[in-house]
């Protein structure tokens, strides 16, 4: 009889198609009487993998990015009931918006790690008046208590974003105006967004993330989710990685061709 199968290290989808692709599937020695097993037997987990969804979630204010219930907040499992994937990165209790969840330990981390600087996009409500030279210093950086932080884009929202109504309502102050910030940062670091604005004088009243590198909100409604095939996942996030990396050899290149590194002649 023969021995099972296994996989070698198997543990994302584009690890998973290299393997099967140079046939880097260990078989046991067998007796020379025995058919050979039969293939589509043999790469039956490779498939299994290759299914599992990344799932796109608006989460609701006041929800743990957990799955079970915690502190008389509501956990995620409220909302999903597929088992066996997980939060790629977090998103604070008095946080709404996209949350990404897979079982895929690769992407997880291609998302949630730092050294990725996988961007991500927040629209921000805060206190008071914004101006161009607040909104430069988020951009320049600012200095926190676990070391500096900056934005990649840092703007104004021009007229307020459309968004639904957060349950309870941010409390107005009729004497103070607030304003709608759009915020894009690299790092996840705990509650960064609120604690940038805060740095530069403008306490955050409502905060939305709307995407993590080329996956968005788009029209999902809070406790709504949508799944990409965990092939269609990677793929957008090669796109998204060729993009920002042309964006950064343009602006090197801008940085370089200055009046001193021209030719002449």
């Amino acid at each position: 009889m023969y021995e099972s199968y296994r996989p070698v290290r198997a543990f994302s989808a584009p690890v998973a198609a290299r393997y099967v692709s140079r046939s880097a599937v260990t078989m046991a020695k067998k007796p020379a009487d025995r058919a050979p097993p039969d293939p589509t037997t043999t790469l039956c987990y490779f498939s299994h993998l290759r299914s599992m969804p990344l799932i796109i979630l608006n989460k609701p204010f006041g929800m743990i990015s957990r799955f079970q219930d915690e502190h008389g907040h509501p956990g995620l499992g409220r909302l999903i009931e597929r088992g066996g994937v997980y939060p790629a990165g977090r998103l604070d209790v008095d946080s709404e918006g996209l949350l990404l969840l897979t079982n895929d330990g690769g992407l997880q981390a291609r998302i949630s790690h730092p050294r990725h600087k996988l961007p991500k996009t927040y629209v921000v409500q805060v206190e008071g008046r914004v101006s161009p030279a607040e909104l430069a210093s988020l951009c320049a950086g600012v200095t926190l208590r676990d070391g500096p932080a900056r934005a990649l884009v840092a703007r104004a929202l021009l007229p307020p974003p459309s968004l639904w109504p957060r349950h309870p309502p941010v409390r107005e102050r009729r004497q103070i105006p607030d304003t709608w910030l759009e915020l894009v940062i690299t790092e996840g670091r705990n509650r960064q967004v609120r604690r940038m604005t805060a740095a530069v004088g403008l306490p955050t009243l409502r905060l939305v993330r709307t995407q993590v590198g080329p996956w968005a909100l788009e029209d999902l409604a809070p406790g709504e989710y949508r799944e990409l095939s965990l092939a269609q996942a990677w793929r957008m996030l090669g796109n998204t990685a060729r993009s920002w990396e042309g964006r950064r050899s343009r602006r090197q290149r801008g940085q370089r061709t200055g009046p001193s590194s021209r030719p002449r002649g």
